[in-house]
């Protein structure tokens, strides 16, 4: 039985995005001076245990891999295909420092307190990622380095670059962007790029 051959970009492409020349590069502030010795990712909120839990540098970096081949959607309406990332599973963080039972959502705190607010369902999904490295080089400071979130089937800005935190909730609670008019879900397939669409049960109360 033959099998289907993969979609084409066209088809990969969700309502309203296009493929770039290039590979653009979008973020606030500045790029972050990257301190291996002071860095830590700490994980933290409503976690099983009730205490917080922190990676050095070295704990983190030598913590299983994995890879994730996935496209990456930008907000502003470019999409790059075919990204390799490869890093730390949020599964993986999970199984180390498990969430309690009632949190429903995860708040991923980058450098300079900018955060991104998702569901445990996305956080939880078999893509979502720790990243390190972007086409099987380290990825590149401007990109996040020395750790990126990457949630691929959501809006870009919830791939937190820089990450220091992740702060498991209970109650939902909205980020940087999502504080300044941007959708609380972000999937890019119904196109919630801005809160004004938001329908009931999409956001905070």
């Amino acid at each position: 039985m033959e099998q289907p051959e993969p979609a084409g970009e066209d088809a990969r492409l969700p309502p309203g995005q296009y493929v770039p020349r290039g590979y653009p590069v979008i973020h606030y502030g500045r790029v972050p001076t990257f301190r291996p010795a002071s860095w830590r990712l700490q994980v933290m909120g409503a976690t099983a245990s009730g205490e917080p839990h922190s990676f050095t540098w070295p704990q983190f970096s030598e913590l299983p891999r994995t890879s994730v081949i996935a496209d990456f959607h930008c907000v502003t309406k470019f999409s790059i295909m075919g990204n390799e990332w490869r890093g730390v599973s949020a599964a993986t963080l999970m199984e180390l420092v498990p969430p309690a039972p009632e949190v429903r959502h995860v708040m991923i705190w980058a450098e300079y307190g900018y955060s991104a607010n998702v569901r445990m369902s996305d956080f939880a999904h078999d893509h979502t990622l720790f990243a390190l490295e972007l086409d099987e080089k380290p990825i590149a400071p401007e990109r996040g380095f020395p750790v990126r979130a990457v949630v691929p089937h959501l809006y870009a800005w919830k791939s937190v670059k820089w990450v220091r935190a992740v702060e498991y909730l209970v109650e939902d609670r909205r980020g940087f962007w999502e504080e300044r008019g941007y959708h609380n879900v972000a999937d890019p397939w119904r196109e919630q790029r801005y809160s004004y669409q938001e329908e009931p049960g999409e956001g905070p109360p």
